[in-house]
């Protein structure tokens, strides 16, 4: 918004979105390589058991959202970095569209995978 006096943030806020869903992740896959570690047998049954607790579904779920807002914003800044006018000329708008709708549908698909997967038990 120019001329308001208002400046965008959104170059802090992607930055600050990354590394709070990457600790996110890490702390999930900590918990699931600390359960594997901690349990001598683990099978199918104990582990689905272990990743359907709520607490465990609540936290895959926001491991979830932030897999898919950490992939978006990492790959959105891939499109527009190289997908530019000097590399695809006047096709540049066009590649960067179906690029980003690549991405999102990608993106999509796994999040509707993981429902249709956790939602299923």
């Amino acid at each position: 918004m120019a001329g308001d006096g208002q400046r965008n943030h959104w170059g802090m806020t992607g930055f600050l979105a990354q590394r709070i869903s990457s600790l996110l992740l890490a702390t999930y896959i900590l918990c699931l390589v600390a359960y594997l570690l901690l349990n001598d047998s683990v099978d199918g049954e104990h582990l689905r058991a272990f990743i359907t607790h709520p607490l465990m579904f609540a936290f895959g779920f926001v491991a979830l959202v932030s897999y898919v807002a950490h992939a978006w914003i990492g790959l959105w800044t891939i499109g527009t970095d190289y997908v530019r006018p000097h590399s695809f000329g006047r096709f540049a708008a066009l590649a960067r569209l179906l690029y980003h709708a690549v991405v999102i549908a990608m993106l999509g698909g796994q999040a509707l995978w993981w429902l249709i997967i956790m939602l299923g038990r």
